[in-house]
This record gives C-alpha cells, structure tokens and sequence, in this order.
C-alpha cells in the first residue's frame, strides 16, 4: 500500500538546515542559492578571493553591487517568492530573519520524511485516548524534588501502550518519494501576538527581539522567510498496516482494543484536528483576523469531507507552535499551566494572564495574513 498526502497549506518539513543570507542572493524576485564551491574555484585563479571570503566573514548578507553576477551565474537552485513585494521586505531585513528554513531533502530532490506522519498520527491518538487522572500523574512528576527528563512519556504509555506493545507499531509510514524543486516558493511570514486594550484583546505584530507593531500595520513587524510546498503539492510513499497485530492472540497479549484499525488511527487524527481548528478560530475571533478565520472554516469543511471519505487531516511541520505539537489543547487548566511553570521559557507569558500561547507564525498569501502552515489531508492508496 501506499500513501498520498495533499497539503492544504504552505508545508515546510525540515531536517533542521537552514540558507544563511551568504549562502543566496535575492535577484529578480527569487532566491538564487548559491554554488560555494564553483565560485571558490573560479575566484582561486584570480586576485578576488580574499576579498570574497572577508566579506563573507563580516557580512550580514552579500553586496549584491560587487557580487551579483553569481547570482545570474551561479546559482544551483532559484527558488520563487510567493509574491513579488516580499523581495522588498527582504532587503530591509535582518538577523535571523534572513535564515531560510529548507524543506528536507537528499542526493534525488527534496522529499517528506515518514518520520512525520507518524508522529502526527502518535499527537492525535495520545489525544483521543486522553484519560481523567493522566495530567495529574505529569503534574506529581515535574513538581516532585528530582523532576524526570521525560515527565509525560507514563502519559503515552498509558494512551497507546508500552514500548513492545505500543499501538502505533500498527502502521508504518516510509519517507515519501522526491519530488520536484519547481514544488517549492519562499513564503514570508509573521508572528501575530495579543496584545491587551481596555478589557478586551486586540491584534498586534511581534518585532524582533522583542516588542510588537499595531495589527493594522504588520508589514513594520519582523519577516520570516521560508522555503515551502506549495498547496495542493503531494507527497506519495510506502504504508504498511502489520495487521499481525490484530490476530485474537496476540491482540490479547498486548492488550490492544478489538476495534484497533487505521480507521480507528485516522479518527484519532481527525478528532485531534477538530481541536486543534476549534482552537485556532478562537485565537483568530480575539485577533480579529477575518481572513484567516475564512480559510480555517474551509479548513473545517474539508475535515467534515474526510471523515466521510476515511480520510484525515494532520498538522505537522514548521510553523504550528506548541499548539500543533502538544497532545492537550486546553491551556486553561489549572494543571496545565502548573506543568508548564516548571519551564522557564514559558513563565513571562504566562504571567502575562493573556490567552496561552498568544502568538502564531501566519502564513501571508498576496501580502496579507492569510493561512496557518502545516496543514495537509492524509489518504491511503489501496
């Protein structure tokens, strides 16, 4: 068997690379990237090396004045901006903004790591298989005198089983073939933040390294830029079912439910999904991002559809916050917000009683805020 996933939204699965602003050049509304080591050779014949290799040294980002014909000419990947104005976006940027994360790839073309798809399948199924008096063992953990590294691995354990009899060893998802370059653009991206006005909540754009700009005016807030698939691109690879697992015998040695199926899998995803959309429409009704809010609710359509057609819809990649990431999705609880204090990272927002997490990574379509990234339909192919 195999499987197809469609993305629905702009995608980037990495491997955790990322393009330096000396590793490209932004020339003609593209990102040319760079061939290092054929621009190495060419310039060890002549006097221009050092001169090269200082401002690699010291530069932000290359002088496109004294070096933009490697750009024309030695380019091993241009890779298109989702619209043209962004390129004016990133000549006034800086920092790490300039980093592009890169979708993952190998010696054949860029491809979709199983890895995955099974880890958003493992997210809906801890989710679905909830039980009360789970998030009160992570709470008696991480609160103890000697907090453990892995304070909420007893928490899927008890969702799908110990290791051996885990219920995710079921299915198998292998990495996807590689597809084309031509899939792929840089699309720019903003992080949106609540900001408190009166008793109410308004929209605002975080700047870096701290700070945020009226959400009337994102295009004075901080740029991200990133390298990733197109929606409606799919990605096809191997799917393996060991339905081994569901002979009565052994079903009853590792204790696993008689209705366990992909079907069983897939709903566990949708249920999660289901969540997790109610949760962002939430968010963007305080933000007041009315467009955003439309492609989610098309979003719901499309989860209604495939449910009906035994199919699922998942959140992976770059881009979805702790929200797509985390297997419980109401940071109300009083449990909850205890777990997370004892993280550092998250005490400044928390002490801010605003909604937690406040911020979103927005994916801008037509330079305005129009999608959440990561979002794709997963279907078996009989």
């Amino acid at each position: 068997m195999r499987y197809r996933l469609t993305c629905l939204t702009p995608l980037l699965v990495g491997d955790g690379r990322k393009l330096s602003p000396i590793d490209y050049m932004v020339w003609k509304d593209h990102v040319n990237v760079l061939d290092q080591w054929r621009i190495f050779r060419l310039l060890a014949k002549g006097p221009r090396l050092e001169g090269y290799l200082a401002q690699l040294k010291r530069a932000d980002k290359l002088d496109f004045a004294s070096w933009g014909g490697f750009a024309q000419n030695f380019a091993g990947r241009r890779i298109p901006f989702e619209s043209p104005a962004y390129a004016a976006y990133w000549n006034r940027a800086s920092g790490d903004s300039l980093h592009i994360p890169t979708f993952a790839a190998g010696a054949s073309g860029p491809y979709l790591p199983g890895a995955a798809i099974k880890g958003a399948l493992r997210t809906g199924m801890v989710f679905a298989n909830w039980r009360d008096g789970m998030l009160q063992d992570v709470v008696a953990r991480v609160t103890a005198e000697r907090a453990p590294r892995r304070p909420a691995e007893i928490v899927e354990e008890q969702a799908l089983g110990p290791a051996g009899a885990n219920r995710m060893r079921f299915i198998g998802a292998g990495d996807s073939d590689p597809i084309s370059p031509a899939q792929f653009k840089i699309y720019l991206l903003r992080t949106s933040t609540l900001q408190p006005r009166g008793a109410s909540l308004v929209l605002g754009w975080k700047q870096s390294p701290r700070g945020a700009v009226d959400g009337a005016h994102p295009e004075e807030s901080t740029p991200f830029f990133a390298e990733m698939a197109n929606p409606g691109v799919t990605f096809e690879g191997a799917w393996d079912e060991k339905n081994f697992f569901l002979q009565p015998d052994v079903r009853r040695a590792v204790r696993w439910p008689e209705s366990m199926s992909r079907a069983r899998v897939f709903e566990a995803a949708n249920i999660y999904a289901a969540g997790l959309l109610s949760l962002q429409r939430n968010y963007t009704s305080w933000a007041g991002l009315g467009l955003l809010d439309k492609n989610l609710q098309d979003l719901d359509q499309r989860l209604a559809a495939a449910r009906e057609k035994g199919t699922c819809l998942l959140a992976l990649g770059w881009g979805g916050g702790l929200t797509t990431k985390s297997a419980w999705l109401d940071t109300t609880n009083s449990d909850y917000r205890l777990i997370l204090q004892q993280f550092t990272i998250y005490n400044r927002a928390l002490a801010s009683n605003l909604p937690f997490p406040k911020t979103r990574r927005v994916v801008f379509l037509n330079n305005k805020p129009a999608i959440l990234p990561g979002w794709a339909e997963l279907e078996i192919l009989e």
